[in-house]
């Protein structure tokens, strides 16, 4: 498949154009033009790219990529050794970062929804690319037994604030850095939050607002997003795809 197939099926699938990001969503770094091998994981570092280099991959396709809104736009450093290596390797860079999140079918909500037994039923923003999706659990649960199948699922104790008595039977959920949704989640009346990351004050929000919040880690919450794209480009088009899990405990 050629490069620009590969972009136009992905900006199809993933609408890039009708949500504000962060960051530029799509080709990043521009390698061969021809792609049989594609390497997917969460985040564009050294040893994701030096993994897709081993595998002589033609293409790296995550979540995190580079050019982020407010960093130094000077290529040095660890940016310079990063981009060196993927452009001797002649390796094409795509990234989507917030497409990748709201996706209602390959998204990191709808993946982890799915895994969690949670079923989605939409956004807490207005519109249709909500960033935070609140959801039923499938099996009501009390917090310190959702904890502990968090803990099962993505291998990971997560951070808990359980300070509710009743079980949960509504959430809302935002992986990776959705902290700051927990006052919208508890204005929203939701008996508990699910997010990867949490400040000082998510606990105050938490304990002061009676609802139940848990920070899974950035990392573990967003590893299936971009497994599930690599699935979807390996079995609809019949792509060579692999997925790399370079972990990180946050």
């Amino acid at each position: 498949m050629k490069r620009n197939e590969l972009l136009a099926i992905l900006n199809a699938k993933l609408a890039p154009e009708q949500i504000k990001d962060f960051c530029p969503n799509g080709l990043q770094v521009e390698g061969t033009e021809q792609i049989k091998k594609i390497v997917t994981g969460v985040t564009a570092s050294q040893a994701l790219v030096d993994k897709a280099v081993e595998l002589q991959a033609d293409a790296l396709l995550v979540h995190h990529g580079y050019f982020w809104k407010g960093e130094s736009q000077t290529i040095s450093g660890m940016k310079k050794r990063r981009i060196k290596a993927l452009l001797a390797a002649d390796i094409n860079l795509f990234a989507y970062h917030l497409p990748l999140d709201v996706h209602p079918e390959l998204g990191n909500n709808a993946q982890l929804a799915k895994l969690l037994g949670i079923e989605i039923q939409g956004g807490m923003e207005p519109g249709a690319a909500s960033v935070p999706v609140w959801g039923k659990l499938t099996k009501p649960v009390r917090g310190d037994e959702f904890a502990k199948r968090i803990e099962t699922v993505l291998g990971r104790t997560p951070l808990s604030s359980v300070v509710r008595s009743d079980v949960i039977e509504t959430i809302g959920l935002c992986t990776g850095g959705g902290q700051g949704y927990i006052d919208l989640a508890a204005a929203q009346g939701l008996d508990a939050y699910l997010t990867g990351e949490a400040s000082e004050q998510t606990i105050h929000s938490s304990t002061e607002q009676g609802i139940d919040f848990f920070a899974a880690g950035h990392h573990a919450t967003e590893r299936y997003g971009a497994k599930a794209l690599g699935e979807f480009l390996a079995d609809e088009f019949g792509l060579d795809v692999t997925f790399i899990d370079i972990d990180n405990p946050v």
